[in-house]
């Protein structure tokens, strides 16, 4: 086989059978196929595309090129839930204590944030002694003795996609369907759930900025996931203003334990219910209906916010934070910003908030970096909202004064005020899948 002969075919908008696919990620991934070879692939198929056959065939030939966990010695029907990224968007934790306290066995593999995106293992580190790295076996103990873990994505699952990404990255040929639903799914078909719910964002603060373009995503992937034999299902949900109020690690799990106590912002509040009750429905077989009903059961009676405080004290976490959510630190600048006109906030520019909040030092710009777990922006106010001139739009947090300042300069930029009260807009445009 030769990869000049592949890379051709591709560039002539031919389909490519299975083998050739694979012999380019093995080739990728033991360094006998140099990265221009590789980068000039995926420039043919950022403009010729593939095939759904060609999509399958990529997805688990990434799938194979590392480590599949096991997660057989798990009790149950095991479902992950995966966010396509967010700013605000703190489900799991939120989601997982309540599955979790349902019956449902999470085992779960989370990354860190990139860019205006936060992790869920950044959060999670947040909390004092929190340990986000555990060996299989720990792992798999814990979920079978409390139900409940989540680490950090392990570095060699789907290896060809690493390399793969990281091309992508830098030869602008990130946005093609195909190859993000496949570096996806590859991930999620090598991590060894049973289940798969996937949480497709839409709008200004997430990947996919049409509801159109989350529809087609949400529909390959479940497809690719069906293909592969896991129970897969897909919601597309609005990510044009941040995910609750909270945007920032400590910030995040300050307001995921509201929520849990059965407060909080009521769209995280919701959504979460709803997720958790996929989860739950999927695992147990059970009707959506019925789930639900057990999912809000579980926060109402608070087995939700016991089982948080049993996972974080299993991993090393101080269950305090729960009470005392100071023990997690607090930002050493603030600054209010305030609204410059009467009237109603019609939009605010997630993507904008999510920018600014990387810029207080809660976000990375690259993987290296080392992020402020206390640094982020708290909305006071939301879309909808009705405020009159000198009222708080949000507070911006930072650890130095230069940091705070250019977080503020876009904050103020994120508020679109207006004369009249916008409509309402759905949270969960679709399920699809189910």
């Amino acid at each position: 086989m030769n990869t000049l002969d592949i890379i051709t075919k591709k560039r002539d908008g031919g389909s490519l059978s299975e083998a050739e696919i694979r012999y380019l990620t093995e080739g990728c991934v033991s360094g006998e196929i140099p990265d221009y070879q590789m980068a000039a692939f995926l420039m043919a198929v950022y403009f010729r595309g593939l095939n759904r056959e060609e999509i399958f065939a990529l997805t688990k030939a990434m799938r194979d090129s590392g480590d599949v966990a096991d997660l057989s010695q798990v009790a149950g029907f095991k479902v992950d839930k995966h966010s396509t990224g967010g700013v605000g968007d703190k489900t799991t934790l939120i989601v997982a204590p309540i599955a979790s306290a349902c019956g449902v066995p999470v085992a779960k593999m989370s990354g860190r944030g990139l860019g205006f995106t936060g992790g869920t293992v950044d959060k999670l580190e947040s909390v004092p002694g929190f340990r986000t790295a555990l060996t299989r076996d720990e792992f798999v103990n814990q979920v079978n003795r409390t139900g409940i873990a989540v680490i950090g994505q392990s570095e060699t699952i789907a290896l060809a996609d690493k390399k793969l990404y990281a091309l992508r990255d830098v030869t602008a040929t990130v946005e093609n369907m195909g190859l993000i639903a496949s570096s996806i799914m590859s991930k999620k078909l090598a991590s060894g759930s049973d289940g798969i719910l996937l949480d497709v964002k839409w709008g200004r603060g997430a990947f996919m900025k049409t509801v159109e373009d989350a529809r087609e995503l949400a529909e390959l992937m479940v497809d690719i996931g069906r293909s592969a034999g896991r129970k897969t299902m897909a919601m597309i949900t609005d990510m044009n203003q941040p995910l609750g109020r909270a945007v920032g690690n400590s910030l995040e799990v300050r307001e995921a334990i509201d929520v849990l106590r059965g407060e909080g912002p009521a769209d995280i509040y919701e959504l979460s219910l709803r997720l958790a009750s996929e989860m739950i429905s999927m695992s147990l077989n059970i009707s959506p209906e019925e789930a639900e009903a057990r999912a809000r059961a579980a926060v109402d009676e608070g087995r939700a916010l016991g089982k948080f405080r049993e996972f974080v004290d299993a991993q090393g976490g101080d269950g305090g934070i729960i009470e005392n959510p100071l023990l997690m630190g607090e930002a050493r600048f603030s600054e209010s910003i305030r609204a410059g006109d009467n009237g109603y906030i019609e939009e605010i520019d997630a993507l904008k908030i999510g920018m600014a909040s990387q810029h207080t030092g809660a976000g990375r710009e690259k993987k290296e970096d080392v992020i402020d777990k206390c640094a982020g922006i708290l909305l006071t106010r939301k879309r909808g909202d009705e405020v009159k001139t000198g009222d708080e739009l949000c507070r911006v947090f930072a650890g130095t004064q230069e940091k705070l300042e250019q977080a503020s300069a876009i904050c103020r930029e994120a508020f679109e005020i207006g004369e009249n009260k916008p409509s309402g807009r759905e949270l969960i445009e679709e399920i699809i899948g189910r």
